[in-house]
């Protein structure tokens, strides 16, 4: 069903056995897992799906070697369990990352990490070589007998200068590791969002509808885009709000204090010499104060990041001056000769981390963990309860879902039909890591569609094994480059927007594709994008230069991208 068959449906039947309220990821791997479980179930979200907490990750599958010293040995093990489930199962979008450490003393830390653990430390210290070396045979460890990456190895001074000639020769030791890399996250929640609808047709998600309040046995849900407003009668309620889950209970008249969230930062650098230098490795380091950071290999791009501040409202966060100047400097440290500057930054993004509320004293000290926090009964005036989904990290969304499944199918008296857990994701389906087994796919994708060999092998890598579904659009009518950007088509622009619940026009740019986030917009690319957008959807003159307007806005003033 498209949106308007949707919501004419909700205005025939209103009755939905759960609504979820928040289409992050969270929401997502909940409304996909309750989809393949056969339940009757509605998701919206206020912006479009992935747009708020989840759009701003790092871009890593990772365990958390970490939250060892917080003594979160459950969630370590659940996240690399689950990073390993990832890579088997959204191989076109999550791949092994090896993630090294500079480490600059051997001692140093000793003693600090257990203090950290028994809960008599706060302030963040140095880790040493011997600690590091401590944490990593833990972190192997749980990977378990489904190792899906190599384990850690530890490099002397000379043999890391040797691997990265501008790396600051005052350390004392590298150390690698594997985790994850997940290339594009947006594309990996909404290709889930469509593999539950399409498997389950009592499933529906629409993006631009907020919740505006609940009573009794009513929700009232608003469709941002017209205003129009419809009823929904849930029997139970998912607020998977993430930051916003105080604020989207205070809509049903309830008081919570869930959500003590902090801040997290990012800059996209088109620097060829710093990505040369890191090659395919993550470098994830400590910073002089203290804070975790990371410079990350991000296609041709460099990632860096993360800040984590405290934040009192999520609509607030915007990536300050103050954090570009720190990002800049952390660099500094790792590689002292490479030059870093605010010309280099193609994109910034930030967000609020979920977490739950805490008397930690220092933000890194905040569990990264996940629960269900559940109100019903005498403590609401409704007649169905609430599940607020509270915490939880990109690379544990699968494992959480299950819980909340798990949970809501009980309260519906309903059994688990299906697993998530080995189940492939949209354009994983069917996709191989394997050279000659991608080179047979694309070259009976050449032979039947006549698109040019090297042509599906860029859709192969944007979309897996979805390129064929693409491709078949594609050779269905005239295609020609786009001026702009001729590594895209108009048709291939126009398949996004018709078949992945592209609303408006920075979905496609933002969520859709990471011509945003890579810096590949040129002038004149979004009033190219909004034509095509416009032709796809009826869109009059006055709508497309509005969208193409509130796009360059919006870029600007949050991405601090400028034409």
């Amino acid at each position: 069903m498209n949106r308007n068959e949707i919501l004419s449906t909700l205005k025939e039947n209103p009755d939905v056995s759960v609504l979820i309220v928040g289409a992050g990821i969270n929401g997502i791997g909940t409304f996909r897992d309750l989809a393949l479980n056969g339940v009757n179930v509605l998701m919206v979200d206020r912006g479009d799906f992935c747009s708020g907490a989840s759009s701003a990750s790092s871009h890593m599958a990772h365990g958390g070697i970490r939250y060892l010293e917080n003594g979160e040995f459950r969630l370590v093990r659940e996240a690399v369990q689950e990073r390993n489930r990832m890579i088997k199962n959204a191989p076109h979008i999550v791949q092994p990352l090896p993630t090294t450490i500079p480490i600059f003393r051997y001692f140093s830390g000793l003693f600090n990490a257990p203090m950290k653990f028994l809960g008599w430390l706060d302030k963040p210290s140095e880790r040493g070589s011997i600690i590091i070396k401590l944490g990593l045979i833990m972190y192997d460890a749980y990977t378990g007998k489904n190792r899906t990456v190599p384990r850690h190895q530890f490099l002397s001074r000379g043999s890391s200068l040797k691997l990265w000639q501008k790396l600051n020769p005052n350390i004392v030791n590298t150390a690698t590791y594997y985790d994850g890399l997940i290339s594009d996250p947006e594309r990996l929640a909404v290709e889930q969002v469509l593999d539950a609808e399409a498997d389950n047709p009592n499933a529906h998600a629409l993006n631009y509808v907020s919740m505006v309040s609940g009573q009794k046995d009513t929700i009232i849900l608003r469709d941002e885009l017209t205003d129009e407003t419809y009823e929904v009668r849930p029997q139970l309620v998912i607020n998977a709000s993430g930051p916003w889950i105080d604020f989207s209970n205070y809509n049903l008249g309830l008081s919570t204090k869930y959500i003590g969230g902090t801040k997290g930062s990012h800059l996209v650098l088109d620097h060829p010499e710093l990505r040369r230098e890191i090659g395919d490795n993550e470098f994830f380091f400590e910073n002089k104060d203290g804070r975790i950071v990371l410079i990350f290999p991000l296609y041709d791009r460099v990632l860096v990041g993360t800040s984590d501040i405290k934040i009192e409202h999520p609509d607030e966060a915007f990536c300050t001056d103050e954090e570009v100047e720190y990002f800049l400097g952390m660099i500094a440290r790792v590689f002292p000769t490479i030059k870093v500057t605010r010309e280099n930054i193609v994109f910034r993004f930030t967000g609020v981390r979920p977490l739950a509320s805490s008397t930690a004293k220092s933000t890194g000290q905040s569990s990264r963990d996940h629960s269900i926090e559940v109100l019903s009964g005498d403590w609401t005036s409704l007649n169905f309860p609430v599940y607020s989904l509270v915490g939880g990290k990109w690379t544990s969304f699968r494992a959480f879902a299950e819980q909340v499944t798990d949970k809501v199918l009980a309260h519906l008296g309903k059994s688990r039909q299906k697993s998530t857990s080995d189940l492939p994701i949209g354009g994983g389906r069917g996709y191989s890591t394997d050279a000659a087994e991608q080179k047979r796919q694309i070259d009976g994708f050449a032979a039947w569609t006549g698109l040019d060999r090297e042509r599906l092998q860029t859709l192969y890598v944007r979309y897996g094994s979805r390129t064929e579904a693409v491709a078949a659009f594609i050779k269905r009518g005239t295609d020609v480059s786009l001026k702009s950007m001729p590594e895209y088509t108009r048709r291939e622009i126009m398949f996004l927007a018709q078949y992945e619940k592209v609303e408006r026009l920075d979905d496609l740019i933002l969520r859709r594709t990471m011509l945003a986030m890579l810096g590949r917009l040129k002038q004149g690319s979004i009033e190219e994008l909004a034509d095509v957008l416009a032709e796809s959807f009826g869109w009059n003159a006055e709508k497309k230069n509005a969208e193409a307007a509130r796009t360059l806005r919006l870029l600007e003033e949050r991405h601090g991208v400028r034409f």
